[in-house]
């Protein structure tokens, strides 16, 4: 089912999981793991037969951020995947969601460590659930660096001005609470149950109209770029088409039969 030596990928029912899987290092990022989740975001697009998909780490931690030296290739580790990132210069980004958007919705499960380029990839998630002992922060600053997995224009998007530039400027953790109060998060769990909860958020997903739910997030993300009227228009291109499919028949009949719809995306 693809994945790589830290980047392992499974399928629960119409949900494909991926777990950062480098727990020795806190599932810092290195070019097996960039390459791994480049492919799963592929795999997730190109198969109707997954609806959702769940980002977690392995070993109670999501991820500390980027590993330079793994990125640069040095060591056994990495250097098999030179080639794709040489013919993809932009691969580490679209791994990162920093330059590609999944059609498909994904939901974050957040245990432990999600700090510096684990929080710039979380920025790229829909649905985020983490554990009560999670650690949020973009530290960059504190260290002379910048965070340039997208955070300085997608934060202030994402939450208050206010409270990004805090995060941004200041370099410090963030505990799973007060990511939930500045809307970082959206949900705070008892610890070592986010993935278990992720994965029932991806199966109420799951039991909804696919073409539905794909044009849903679509429309927000396209409208967040517009004007309202703008979006308005653009909602109703995206939105219309959608009452027209099989999908929104079996609806409605399951719905006047009182049963579970089965969706086939047509």
């Amino acid at each position: 089912m693809g994945g790589t030596e830290h980047l392992t990928v499974r399928r629960e029912g119409a949900t494909l999981v991926l777990t950062l899987n480098r727990p020795e290092a806190k599932n810092a990022l290195s070019l097996p793991m960039l390459v791994g989740l480049y492919d799963g975001w592929l795999a997730a697009d190109e198969d109707d037969a997954v609806r959702s998909v769940v980002l977690t780490g392995a070993g109670g931690c999501f991820c500390a951020g980027m590993d330079l030296k793994a990125l640069a290739g040095k060591g056994m580790e990495g250097e098999q995947y030179r080639e794709r990132m040489t013919a993809d210069p932009d691969l580490h980004w679209k791994a990162m969601l920093r330059h590609h958007r999944p059609r498909k919705p994904v939901i974050a499960a957040v245990e432990g460590h999600c700090v510096a380029g684990g929080t710039e990839i979380l920025q790229g998630t829909d649905i985020r659930i983490a554990g009560a002992s999670a650690t949020f922060g973009l530290f960059e600053v504190a260290r002379g660096l910048f965070p340039i997995g997208g955070s300085t224009v997608r934060l202030p998007r994402q939450i208050a001005r206010t409270h990004a530039l805090e995060m941004l400027l200041t370099g410090r953790p963030y505990s799973a609470e007060e990511a939930a109060g500045i809307g970082l998060i959206g949900r705070v769990v008892p610890d070592g149950t986010a993935l278990a909860q992720a994965l029932e958020v991806a199966e109420r997903v799951n039991a909804c109209g696919p073409l539905a739910v794909e044009a849903v997030k679509a429309s927000v993300y396209e409208s967040a770029e517009l004007t309202e009227t703008e979006g308005l228009a653009a909602e109703l291109k995206r939105g219309w088409p959608v009452f027209a499919t099989d999908d929104a028949k079996e609806g409605a009949r399951a719905f006047a039969e009182k049963r579970p719809p089965v969706y086939r995306r047509a």
